[in-house]
């Protein structure tokens, strides 16, 4: 099962977040059918968005994580929920690189240099959080270290991994996030760079040992460290026919009548889960009735 667990170090200097998400990846694996790269390129996002989607904590709260680099992948989007599960797809899944030099899946050059990382929070407010900065080279932990310092102004430690197995399938997936509160010393910044170094790379972590706990117990091997929440977290999608009806309603009623005349129904896929949901020229009909009736009840009002 796929946990999430949130930690503190005695004397609250460091706040820590671990994820392992091998199973969620896998399933979004077999969702968009991805090649080894693409399924690396999107498990890390997945991972990330997890982590900073349940911090949110505020219910209905949600944090979409988008990353546009200009690679072959395209455009590369994982969505949390304030709980942490999430969803998410790859433009071009097929998309596959030699290995890097090392061995290692070439996410970077899949991914691209060339662009943004954006992360949006949806807080239920009027208008949504929005902040974005030029990536660094695509290999997403480092990117998205480079927006919380840059866009939160918070010293950040990111690492996140994808292990694929020779069959293609997800052998280990997660990573953390590591923090600075305000007041931690040069002492405490030297410690976490030192455990992160000393700890080497998360898949081998997360491989041997698929505890998130015992994962920023060895990269924070230094400090005492504190669990504060240990939760469940798993692939949803929150498609429905009733929200996709409602994104048809908002073409309008000229648009829905076009659609009726041209292919007599349509079929939408939902980008995240792949589920299709089919409507007939007459429920189609029956939307266009009730748009006309509706406008014409405003209108009397």
């Amino acid at each position: 099962m796929d946990q999430l667990v949130r930690a503190i170090t005695a004397g609250g200097a460091v706040k820590a977040v671990a994820v392992t998400t091998r199973a969620l990846t896998e399933q979004a694996r077999n969702i968009h059918k991805t090649l080894p790269t693409a399924t690396a390129a999107l498990g890390r996002t997945l991972a990330a968005a997890s982590m900073m989607g349940n911090a949110l904590k505020a219910d209905a709260a949600s944090l979409t994580l988008q990353i546009k680099g200009g690679g072959p992948l395209g455009t590369v989007l994982a969505v949390s929920d304030h709980l942490g599960n999430v969803r998410g797809y790859v433009q071009n899944p097929h998309t596959d690189l030699p290995l890097r030099e090392d061995g290692k899946l070439d996410v970077g050059a899949a991914v691209g240099g060339e662009g943004t990382l954006t992360v949006i929070k949806d807080l239920g407010m009027k208008e949504p959080y929005i902040g974005s900065v030029g990536l660094l080279g695509g290999e997403i932990a480092e990117d998205l270290a480079a927006y919380f310092v840059e866009s939160e102004q918070i010293p950040t430690a990111c690492a996140l991994g994808v292990l694929v197995d020779r069959d293609q399938s997800v052998k280990a997936a997660g990573g953390y996030i590591i923090q600075l509160l305000p007041g931690a010393g040069e002492d405490v910044i030297a410690k976490v760079e030192g455990g992160v170094l000393a700890a080497g790379p998360v898949t081998a972590l997360l491989d041997a040992n698929s505890d998130p706990a015992a994962l920023l117990r060895t990269v924070l091997s230094d400090f005492e460290v504190e669990i504060l929440e240990t939760s469940p977290i798993s692939y949803k999608c929150y498609c429905s026919r009733s929200r996709v009806e409602r994104a048809l309603i908002s073409m309008g009623i000229p648009e829905l009548e076009d659609l009726l005349a041209e292919q007599g129904g349509c079929e939408l896929g939902c980008q995240f889960c792949d589920k299709v949901y089919r409507f007939t020229g007459a429920e189609l009909q029956l939307l266009v009735e009730k748009m006309k009736a509706q406008k014409m009840a405003d209108q009397e009002k």
